[in-house]
């Protein structure tokens, strides 16, 4: 589990309103908000485009020493809001932490490692889960989990309650699956074929039965008249 980096952030008081805020953006600076449990009152505040983006650059939870007005916070940056077009940071929410205070959080999981199955069996990993919810104070917070999958022939797999939980709550099922080692993919088509071939040789509907019986009756009616004949 790898801890979180600490990033140092400066911020200036703004003023609030649409006009502002667009002000700011064409300085390449993002309106940005404070909050959190032992914040009496909200702080309106803009930070630098460019510290935002250092941040967001890593993918992993993100953990600031931010200073506006001389005073010190230790905040989690909770939220960014994007332009769907042009995909710039428009507004960030950054989360005041308390030590005695409980958040949840969405953790992105890294893996480490190529797979025994992969390596040697020329199997696939798949990884249906790269997120993982969990409720943790904040001197426990992981930036991400990781998990190496050296050991993983085809056919095994890796699940949340196998990550490094220690003193963290995790809000998803501890039995859901976060990777697992998939046959060849030549391997698993070959298989998907046969299981077609055996279902086409099984399944007859009743229709098909019907129409096959009705042809037995009538040649059996033939046969009949031909002896009387």
């Amino acid at each position: 589990m790898k801890q979180p980096e600490l990033y140092k952030l400066e911020g200036v008081k703004r003023e609030t309103g649409r006009k502002s805020a667009l002000g700011l953006r064409n300085e390449l600076r993002i309106p940005a908000i404070l909050y959190g449990p032992k914040v009496k009152e909200n702080i309106n505040f803009s930070i630098s485009e460019v510290d935002l983006e250092k941040i967001l650059s890593v993918s992993e939870t993100k953990l600031q020493n931010l200073t506006i007005d001389g005073k010190e916070y230790k905040t989690l940056l909770k939220n960014v809001e994007f332009d769907p077009v042009t995909d710039r940071a428009l507004h960030a929410d950054f989360y005041v932490l308390d030590e005695k205070t409980p958040l949840n959080l969405k953790v992105p999981i890294r893996l480490t490692g190529v797979a025994k199955g992969v390596r040697d069996g020329g199997g696939r990993v798949f990884q249906p889960l790269r997120i993982v919810r969990i409720k943790v104070i904040p001197e426990k917070i992981p930036a991400q989990f990781e998990l190496d999958i050296s050991d993983l022939d085809i056919g095994d797999s890796l699940h949340v309650s196998e990550l490094n939980l220690e003193g963290i709550e995790p809000l998803d099922d501890p039995r859901q699956t976060i990777v697992t080692i998939a046959p060849p993919k030549s391997e698993a088509l070959f298989t998907s074929a046969l299981e077609e071939e055996d279902v086409d040789e099984e399944v007859v509907t009743d229709e098909e039965a019907a129409v096959e019986e009705g042809e037995e009756a009538e040649a059996e009616d033939e046969e009949t008249e031909e002896t009387k004949e």
